[in-house]
Order: C-alpha cells, then sequence, then structure tokens
C-alpha cells in the first residue's frame, strides 16, 4: 500500500480547542491506545495541564487510512497565547499547510488575525475550522460568514467539528488529506538537510533535536553536523513521536522527528540550524525569527550559597526553552545573580514557576523591565535593561523605548470602558473596524513599557473576559519616562526601582511606599520607606518599630532602676536607627513585583 505524508500545524486564539481537537485526533487515528488517553494529552509539562493551556509545541505523528491510502500524518500542536507566538513562527517553517481554528461561541480574535497572517507569510495551505459547534451558545451561520470573508474561502470550505464530542474530526483528517499539498519528494536522493525547529535534553542521552527532513535521509550511526554552529555528532537514534519516541531505521525527505545526539554542552543546538552530513559543504536552510526579549528582569537565588544551582538551573531549562536569554549580574544588595530576557510577563511566569517547581531553586525576581536606549552627549548609544541602570536625573541624555502595535477585538458596549483604559496606558489609537456582528477591532500603538504595567489583565476585567489582545514589537520613539527609587532606612534597594511614565510618576511612587508599608516585617527601630524620582522625595511613610517592655521582668525596688533600662533601650534604639540595615524576606520582594 503506497503511504503519502502530510505535515500541518493547528493554530488558534488562546482556550480555542486546540488540544481537545488534537486529543480526538489522536483518538480517531488510533495513535494512543484507549486506556492511556487522557486529556491534554500533548501537553506533557504539569504547567500546562493545571492552567490548561499549552506553553511548548508538541510534534506526533498519526497514521490514517483512507479511500486505500495510508498517510502519515505530522501534526505539531502550538501555543495560542501571544507571549508565544515565537514557538508559532516555528511550526509554521516545518509545515505545508494549518488549521486555523475560531471557536464558534467567541469568533475571531485578535490572536487569530497575528497567527493568519503569518501562515500567509509562509504561504501554507489554510484550512478554516470551526469548533465547539455542540455548544448551545454556538454561533455558527455568523461566525462562518466571518471566515468566508476574512480568508477569501466558500462556505463548504469551512470545517464544523467539536473536539468534545469528536462531531466532524473524520472529515477533517479527510481534508489534510485532500487539500494540503505532499512535501516535496525530488530531493530524495540528495545529501541530508534537515531543519530543528526544537530540542529537549535528557541526563543520560543529552540533546535530542526534533527537526524536518527537506532533503535526503538519515539513519541510526550516521555522522552529522550543525551546519551554523560547526559542531559534529553521531546519531544514536532516529525516530518519530506519537507521542512517545518511536525509533526507525531512518527518516527521509518530508518526516518530521527526532534525533538523539549524545551531545551534552549547552549552546550547541540551536533552533533555526541545519543538520547535514559532517564534513560537506552543505548550505544551511533558511532558519525561524529569531527570539526578540520584550521583557527583562534579574533572578536571584534567596541564599547566595544556592548561586552555582541556579547557574545550572538555567542552562539545563534553556536547553528545553530556547527563548530564555540570560548574563550574570552582580548587586550590591542582593548579590550575584542573573538578568534574564521573557518574551512576555507570562513567559517570566512561566520560567520562574519550572525553576522553583523543577529545580527547587527560591528566587528574588525584581521588578519586569524594558530596554531603554540611551544615547549621551558625546554620541555613544547603549542599551539599559535594569532599571536600577537608567540614568540618574538631570544626566544630559536622550532615551528612546520600545513601542508595540496592538489590535484588541472586543463587542461593542465595552468599547468606552476600553477607551477610558487606552488613555490611561498612554495607547494612541490609529484604526477602527467593525465586524458583521457588531463586535469592533481597535488597532493601536502605546509604549511596551504600559503594556506590561497589568495592560492585559485590566483589559480582561473591564471587558468581562469578552476583549482580546495581540500586539508585535514597533520601533524605539522617544520616551517621556523617569526612573522611580525606594529607599528603607534610607538605603537604596536596586530591587524596586522602576522606570515609569512622567505623568503617572506620583501615582506610582505613592502605591509603591503604600504596598511596602503594609508588607514589610516591623524592624527593631523605626524604618523609613521613602520614594524618589527626579532629584526629590515624592512619597514616605514611616514603620514604626517593634515594642518590648524591658522592665518586665523588674518587680518592686527603685523606679530608677526601671527608668535606667528604658533610656538605656532608647539608646540602643537611636544607634540602631543610625547604624542598622533593614532585612527584607524574599516573599516581600515576589509581593512587590507582583501586580496588584
Amino acid at each position: 500500500m503506497k503511504k503519502q505524508i502530510r505535515n500541518f500545524s493547528i493554530i488558534a486564539h488562546i482556550d480555542h480547542g486546540k488540544s481537545t481537537l488534537a486529543d480526538r485526533m489522536l483518538e480517531v487515528t488510533k495513535t494512543v491506545e484507549s486506556r492511556l488517553m487522557k486529556d491534554q494529552v500533548l501537553d506533557s509539562m504539569d504547567l500546562e495541564r493545571e492552567r490548561g493551556i499549552t506553553i511548548k509545541l508538541q510534534p506526533v505523528r498519526m497514521c490514517y487510512q483512507t479511500e486505500g491510502v495510508l498517510y502519515d500524518l505530522n501534526l505539531i500542536d502550538t501555543p495560542g497565547h501571544i507571549d508565544f507566538s515565537y514557538e508559532v513562527s516555528r511550526a509554521l517553517k516545518a509545515v505545508e499547510g494549518v488549521l486555523l481554528l475560531v471557536d464558534s461561541t467567541q469568533g475571531i480574535q485578535a490572536q487569530t488575525l497575528t497567527t493568519l497572517q503569518m501562515a500567509r507569510e509562509t504561504d501554507l495551505t489554510i484550512i478554516p475550522v470551526l469548533t465547539k459547534i455542540d455548544m448551545a451558545h454556538s454561533r455558527v451561520k455568523e461566525i462562518s460568514d466571518e471566515m468566508v470573508r476574512l480568508i477569501g474561502v466558500r462556505h463548504e470550505d469551512v470545517l464544523l467539528v467539536s473536539g468534545k464530542t469528536g462531531e466532524g474530526v473524520t472529515e477533517l483528517l479527510n481534508a489534510v488529506c485532500d487539500r494540503i499539498a505532499s512535501p516535496d519528494m525530488s530531493s530524495q536522493d540528495n545529501q541530508p538537510r534537515c531543519l530543528i525547529f526544537d530540542f529537549q535534553y535528557s541526563n543520560h542521552r543529552g540533546v535530542i533535536i526534533y527537526l524536518r527532513v527537506f532533503e535526503g535521509q538519515i539513519k541510526k550511526g550516521d555522522r552529522l553536523e550543525f551546519v551554523v554552529s560547526g559542531k559534529h555528532f553521531t546519531a544514536l537514534e532516529v525516530g518519530y513521536l506519537s507521542p512517545r519516541e518511536n525509533p526507525t531505521d531512518f527518516l527521509s525527505v518530508g518526516d518530521i522527528g527526532y534525533v538523539v545526539t549524545g551531545l551534552k554542552e549547552p549552546g550547541v543546538a540551536k533552533v533555526g540550524d541545519t543538520v547535514a552530513t559532517a564534513g560537506g559543504e552543505t548550505k544551511a536552510l533558511s532558519g525561524y525569527q529569531e527570539p526578540m526579549p520584550v521583557v527583562w528582569a534579574s533572578l536571584f537565588p534567596q541564599s547566595q550559597d544556592d548561586f552555582t544551582l541556579l547557574r545550572q538551573s538555567l542552562e539545563r531549562l534553556q536547553l528545553s526553552d530556547s527563548s530564555l536569554l540570560y548574563e550574570e549580574e552582580n548587586s550590591g544588595v542582593l548579590g550575584r545573580g542573573f538578568r534574564c530576557g521573557f518574551l512576555g510577563m507570562l513567559h517570566l511566569e512561566i520560567v520562574t514557576e519550572r525553576l522553583r517547581r523543577e529545580f527547587d531553586v527560591e528566587l528574588i525576581v525584581t521588578s519586569p523591565s524594558t530596554a531603554y536606549e540611551i544615547t549621551h552627549v558625546s554620541g555613544k548609544i547603549e542599551e539599559v535593561y535594569t532599571a536600577s541602570q537608567f540614568p540618574d536625573h538631570g544626566s544630559n541624555v536622550s532615551v528612546r523605548e520600545p513601542w508595540v502595535l496592538a489590535q484588541i477585538m472586543s463587542p461593542p458596549e465595552y468599547v468606552g470602558s476600553i477607551m477610558t483604559l487606552l488613555y490611561e496606558h498612554e495607547a494612541q489609537v490609529i484604526d477602527t473596524e467593525v465586524f458583521g456582528d457588531g463586535r469592533n477591532l481597535l488597532s493601536l500603538e502605546m509604549p511596551l513599557r504600559e503594556l506590561m504595567r497589568g495592560f492585559f489583565d485590566r483589559l480582561k476585567n473591564i471587558s468581562s473576559g469578552y476583549a482580546s489582545l495581540s500586539y508585535e514589537i514597533a520601533e524605539f520613539r522617544m520616551a517621556h519616562v523617569a526612573r522611580l527609587d525606594i529607599l528603607v532606612a534610607e538605603e537604596l534597594v536596586p530591587a524596586f526601582s522602576k522606570v515609569v511614565g512622567l505623568r503617572r510618576t506620583e501615582t506610582e511612587a505613592r502605591s509603591m511606599v503604600e504596598k511596602l508599608y503594609n508588607t514589610l516585617p516591623r524592624q527593631q527601630f523605626v524604618t523609613k520607606i521613602q520614594a524618589r524620582s527626579m532629584g526629590r522625595i515624592i512619597a514616605s511613610k514611616t514603620l514604626s518599630a517593634l515594642k518590648k517592655d524591658v522592665t518586665a521582668n523588674l518587680y518592686g525596688g527603685d523606679i530608677t532602676r526601671k527608668m535606667k533600662l528604658r533610656e538605656k533601650q532608647k539608646k540602643g534604639k537611636k544607634k540602631m536607627l543610625a547604624r542598622g540595615r533593614v532585612n527584607i524576606p524574599p516573599e516581600v520582594f515576589m509581593k512587590m513585583v507582583k501586580e496588584e
């Protein structure tokens, strides 16, 4: 029986049913036995299952037979959250087609438009799919009309499925076989060229690369190399995932699978690199968009004794999350740590949580910041990633910051509240569009620092969860900002420093002082908490000292004995006030960083 290959990916807005639909596909194709089946079977991390979201892309091969033809269906499941759009871009380079999922109860969302554009730019076959058609409040006709207008297809081209009941899944698999093109097999006899789209790390087998074969074939025992890094290795094992590893004799043109390299050095394997025969003169395949951190935060171990553990943990984590960037830094207050770059606030949260769970590292996390471009009088240009390095007030420099182009999709009744929110976050609306069901698409631009300031959560709150957001990084523009420092007992705490917009300086200062006042444990001496910006103290509160009755154990006798003890206590507190340092517990740092 002749076998054919179809490579495709599922792309959608978050919570539109990707993982549930993938579960039904695995059931229909009998890829996973019924006794091993569970919800979100492709989401292997505990965090993914707990939060109900996909964080890492996951390849899987399904064998499917229809009309006398046997197909290898290579699916790459992708994340839906905007922070992980980099993962989507990697998956799209390895496939010939995509399933564009839209929730029939919610309709087209902002992220739907973003992923659709990515698929079009990669010139992929797009199959429109409406999910959750079993729901009582689904709007199949309305949303189907929207997809016809958006993609330019016929009504009969839009497939209707339910990941919950399995309705329409067989028809969807048939459409994948019929509509998505087979890989180009003309290069089957060439020297092998494979594109890496992900990799994992095993303590026993080293780096395991996930790749798509574009030319030739690779088999166990082949001597291969990474074309860009130049590192040679022997293929200890080749195979495919279903979703567990299945060793095979070889991988040939069109196949998506894995190769065990045995390498245990960090940094030798990179997403987008090309795998080829060792010692040849093979040219590298075009890779992927480079991951660009948009949020920076410093991570310090609670105890400096754990610094080496933190470094080893970051090295290991980077082997499964290539978008994580880090470099060592030193703080006079917090000691040695690492400045890390993240794809967004959710990515930061996921990384810190993984460090705690998987590597048992207790962390202090500084306030997140974006990159600022500082131009000095001399013409020297430097990038500053942390607030503590931001120039002092009065420095004769010009500052530029990154802006984002964003889109918000919302029902019309929430547009007024959203406009107020946009003003508070310094956003500028540049275009509006009304969809068929009355929903509004707002195109806008805003500073990245304002997007990080809890914008997404506030947007969801004021729209009762109905508004959706997508964004992309635009250019750098002149910034009207200042550094806000927090002083505890007249000592600067760099971890609390922030760069804020000029018009929010006073509000932010009062908020941070109040929050720290309510969070910081009382000390043995009176403690001043102050916020300083632009050369002056903007907000201040005084935390009273702990009180202890030093005369509690005295009974009878002259009153002067008690007076002497109280005077001694008074002098001791005065001395501590002059020389004492405040010990700030790690949980205080976490509460200060976390948005209300």
